[in-house]
Formats: structure tokens, sequence, C-alpha cells
């Protein structure tokens, strides 16, 4: 048992106060940070409890959108009615995450967060230039079925595991976060960020921020959308392959199209260039497939996760097409609270 300094505060002014220092972390539903800490892969020495905090609503915005407490937990999330019917990609996508026992527990601001489930970042006794920098990458060469192939660097070739950023990625969303500089607001787009020669940072937070908010605009993706996940199966497994796509369709073309991937790279996959070669073309393989070799353009395997490119290229085509006829794909487990 590692020691360490325990602090539960009562505002979010406090917790930033409190949250000063490198080995500070912050403890919402924990599914996350307290595996990490029972692998010593994490050893903070201050853990400080933030549920008490005033940041567990789901609250409207001028102009139609949401605000999503950084303490909501998963589940609350998915099962708004609000979120179900006016950003239906989120909720499913949140739905094919994890479990219902992990979806009760985990938060909104704790999914934006949560860290890789790669092999050699969670076994000490191999090298991880993420958890312990200038290591090495045990995964290049290693056993890296579940690695990037997209946005990899010679220093890291980790995945992010989320689903529900892959949907916040599609919607634009806008992460609100405080910490001891004042408040800011991070576009989704520019919060997660790709290894480059520094693997261990994964998002673009200051020392001592914290999440409060999500903020969703509003939308209308409420017919022409999917969130498909393809993984070994159906429940509790992350994704080898996940598209989250947004579509308007209107006389029978493209008007918009956002498309994300997960399981693929470092953080959502996303590319609004390749995007504008859906627009205003008809609904079709072909278009769907020039699309997919333009957003897999620079993709490239480490050898057991080759597959990971066919995958992704059939993957991108068939969620286009159920987002073009309005059939989402089904979380077929979505009905267990």
């Amino acid at each position: 048992m590692n020691r360490f300094d325990y602090a539960r505060p009562a505002s979010v002014a406090e917790a930033v106060q409190a949250g000063a220092g490198e080995q500070v972390r912050f403890l919402a539903g924990g599914t996350n940070l307290i595996d990490l800490m029972k692998e010593n892969v994490d050893r903070p020495t201050t853990v400080i409890d933030i549920n008490r905090l005033p940041l567990n609503a789901i609250e409207e915005l001028d102009g139609g959108g949401l605000r999503l407490g950084a303490l909501v937990p998963n589940a609350e999330t998915a099962w708004d009615a609000r979120v179900e019917q006016r950003y239906p990609l989120l909720s499913s996508a949140i739905l094919a995450g994890a479990s219902p026992q992990l979806r009760n527990a985990a938060t909104n601001g704790g999914n934006l967060n949560q860290r890789t489930r790669c092999y050699y970042f969670y076994d000490v006794a191999t090298p991880c230039n993420k958890r312990e920098p200038g290591s090495g990458c045990g995964a290049i060469g290693g056993v890296n079925r579940i690695h990037a192939i997209l946005g990899a660097s010679d220093q890291c070739i980790a995945t992010h595991p989320s689903d529900m950023c892959v949907a916040l990625a599609v919607l634009d969303a806008t992460v609100q976060v405080t910490g001891p500089e004042g408040d800011r607001a991070i576009p989704i787009a520019d919060y997660h960020r790709l290894p480059g020669d520094e693997p261990w940072r994964d998002n673009t937070l200051k020392p001592g921020e914290l999440v409060t908010g999500i903020d969703l605009p509003a939308e209308d993706f409420t017919q022409t959308y999917t969130y498909l996940k393809l993984r070994d199966r159906l429940s509790y497994a992350f994704a080898l392959v996940s598209i989250a796509v947004a579509m308007r369709v209107e006389d029978g073309t493209i008007a918009e199209a956002r498309v994300a991937l997960g399981g693929v790279a470092h953080k959502p996959w996303r590319s609004t260039e390749a995007e504008k070669l859906l627009k205003g073309q008809h609904p079709s393989p072909q278009a769907f497939g020039t699309f997919a070799d333009a957003l897999l353009a620079g993709a490239v395997g480490q050898g057991e996760n080759d597959f990971k490119i066919p995958l992704a290229r059939k993957g991108i085509v068939r969620a286009l097409k159920q987002a073009a006829e309005a059939t989402p794909q089904s979380q077929t487990d979505k009905r267990v609270a």
C-alpha cells in the first residue's frame, strides 16, 4: 500500500487550490484511477475526492445545447431524455462502452480523462514511455494487436480507449475546465493529443486544472447517425475500431457528414478535410470507400494489428451506409440498467 494524503473539498475553488502539485490526482468514480493505483502504475501523493462538488447536473445552454456536468455518471447521461432525444449518437456510444456496473460508477469527466489500456502501460516490469519516460515502448515490436494505426510515433503506439469521446468529436463538443489560471474552454479536437515526443501527456490540461463540464452545441443528427463498435466480444470490451457518424442528407445527397474513429489512435481520429469529399455526393459504396481511403491515409500497422486497416475501411463504409439509411447500429445490451 502506497501512502497518500486524502482531501475532500466542498467547492471547486477548494479543489483547484488543493490540486496543485505533480503527483496530485482528482478522484471521481475511480473506475480507472483505483486500478492504476493497485497496479503501481500511478502513485499519487495526494488524492482529492471531488464527489461533493456541484458538477453532477445536466443543464440547458442558451441556443439549445446541453452542458454535461463532469460528475454526472455515464449511465445517467446516456439515459437522460434530452440526451437520448437530441444526441442519440452520444447515448449510443456511451452504452456501447464498459458494463452496466461501470457505467453507473464512471463519470463524464473520468471517461474523458481515462488512460490507455495498453498492456505495457499496465505492466510495471516492462518498458513504457508513457509510464516511465525514456524507458522505451515495449509495444513496438511486441504484442500490439490493440494498438494504433494512425498518429503514432516512435515513442508510443497506444490508443485512447473511450467510446464517449469518439461521439463527442463528431458532435464538436467543448470541454470546460478551471484551474489556477482561471476558466477556459477547450474544443474537443484540441483536448486530447497525439503522443509525439511526450507520450506521457494524454491531453492538453495544464497542471492543477479540473474538468467541470462538457458542452454540446445544438445539432440535428437525430436520425442519420450511427455508432459502430468492432470488438472481440459484444459487451465489456474495448474497441479494435469504432466509428461515429453524424450525417445530413437533403434531396438524396449528403449535405454534411462527420466521422470519427476510435481504437486506432492516441485520440479520436477525425479529418474535416476528408469529410469534404462526402459533401454533395449521393450515398454510395463508391463515395464511402473514397472517403474511407482518405481518412485512413497514412495508416501503418505494427505487425499484429495490421488487420485493423482493412477492418477500419470496411467499418467506415458500413457505418456511413447505416447513417445514410437512418438505421443506426443497435447496442444490444442498452436496456440493461
